[in-house]
């Protein structure tokens, strides 16, 4: 357990860098689909993107603090984990997010066993 432990700033990243990239992908292929202006739809589809991305660039962040034993990294990963789980669950009727709900929820509870270790 000690080992999987000592990985999680390594996870954190990647799980991170997982995110970001989801969410730069879905950005650009919501601009390539759209057709017209600058309207209220679009700004709703990259806010989704966006949202993806900065909670991936908070578990990248989270990897530095992770790394020195820094208690705000556990914070700082764990509410990127949460707030991604929860915005999972709100797109659910619409979208089946699995893969990014396993990798979130995995995150997140190994945040809360080294919290507790």
């Amino acid at each position: 357990m000690e080992k999987i432990l000592n990985a999680l700033p390594y996870t954190s990243a990647i799980i991170g860098a997982w995110a970001v990239l989801n969410g730069i992908l879905h950005d650009v292929f919501v601009l390539r689909k759209h057709e017209g202006g600058y309207n209220r739809d679009l700004l709703r589809l990259l806010m989704d993107g966006h949202i993806l991305i900065t909670c991936g660039i908070m578990q990248v962040i989270a990897w530095k603090l992770l790394q020195q034993n820094n208690i705000y990294g556990l914070y700082v990963a764990g509410v990127a984990s949460f707030s991604l789980l929860t915005y999972c669950g709100l797109i659910w009727p619409f979208l089946k997010s699995v893969f990014t709900i396993l990798l979130q929820a995995g995150l997140l509870l190994l945040l809360i066993l080294k919290f507790f270790n």
